[in-house]
């Protein structure tokens, strides 16, 4: 298999591992979910690209064709310089320098997710409390209120 076929099939199966939708859903500002667009877009251009231009073996030459109608010794001479053609073999060397930054920013995401999971927790149970006192609030004393918020208690006192 050649090395572009390898590279082709690679960006085709990372494009069915990408879970776009699942992404979508965890953009909140529209700037994001722009980028985000562009961004998917982009992708799939250059994978698309991938499957056309490059997934496709070059039809072989018909020397013989060519010999009838040019002559043996020019068709010779290109068939060997064709021949003598060697195509670099791709050396990665972009990946190896942003992986570890790409690690990094994977674990700064995850620590992100979890203060905002705990956050998010805590701001739904200030929900839940303000929606408890909200019901509450019309027949609650005062000393009620004062035994939730002893802060409050102190400074009414002073």
């Amino acid at each position: 298999m050649s090395g572009v076929k390898k590279v082709v099939d690679v960006a085709a199966k990372a494009g069915k591992a990408i879970d776009w939708d699942g992404m979508a859903k965890m953009l909140v500002s529209e700037e994001a979910r722009k980028e985000f667009a562009n961004l998917r877009r982009a992708f799939d251009e250059v994978n698309h690209t991938l499957q056309t231009k490059f997934s496709q073996e070059p039809e072989p030459i018909n020397w013989e064709y060519y010999r009838k109608g040019i002559g043996s010794k020019l068709v010779d001479m290109y068939k060997e310089a064709y021949e003598s053609i060697e195509i670099p073999k791709y050396v990665d060397t972009v990946t190896p320098e942003y992986k570890p930054k790409f690690d990094a920013l994977l674990v700064e995401l995850k620590e992100a997710e979890q203060t905002s999971l705990k956050e998010s927790e805590m701001i739904e149970k200030e929900i839940a409390e303000v929606q408890e006192m909200k019901k509450k609030i019309s027949t609650m004393t005062a000393e009620e209120y004062f035994q939730k918020h002893p802060e409050l208690k102190k400074k009414f006192d002073a």
